[in-house]
């Protein structure tokens, strides 16, 4: 797949094996943007991370993935952007859940706040009752062109 071909994958999130096939479009989509093996594994993590939310909160979801362009400070980069939403519960105390060890369920409570740390841009939005959406960012470092 070359970034012509299909800038956007979309998936349905049902089940644990839906989460794989997420990771491997961000790995596929992350090569062609020019990220680095370690920001795209970053990324895999944090997609991860918030699918397996979806399947516990909201038993299903949306996935898309897609190449973006960016400018910051200044410098054209490539980036990848991922969009997973849910109608589910929502987020009744969003600061809550973004501090490490809060946790509804069993878990660890590290899964937001620890993929807000693996990415570039973390923004989430929930309403209660009506779900959440969380988008995240994975920039390429510059190119040599332009440092």
């Amino acid at each position: 797949m070359s970034v012509n071909e299909q800038t956007e994958r979309r998936l349905t999130l049902r089940d644990e094996s839906d989460v794989v096939v997420a990771r491997r479009h961000v790995r596929e989509l992350g090569a062609l943007q020019g990220l680095t093996a370690v920001a795209i594994e970053a990324l895999a993590t944090a997609v991860t991370e918030i699918a397996r939310n979806v399947l516990v909160h909201a038993e299903a979801g949306d996935f898309r993935v897609r190449a973006a362009h960016t400018t910051r400070s200044g410098v054209p980069r490539q980036a990848v952007v991922v969009v997973i939403s849910d109608l589910g519960p929502g987020i009744p105390n969003v600061d809550a859940a973004m501090q490490d060890g809060f946790t509804t369920g069993s878990g660890l409570g590290m899964g937001l706040p620890g993929a807000r740390r693996l990415v570039d841009v973390f923004e989430l939005r929930s309403v209660v009752g009506q779900g959440t959406t969380i988008e995240l960012e994975k920039w390429a470092a510059p190119s040599d062109a332009h440092l």
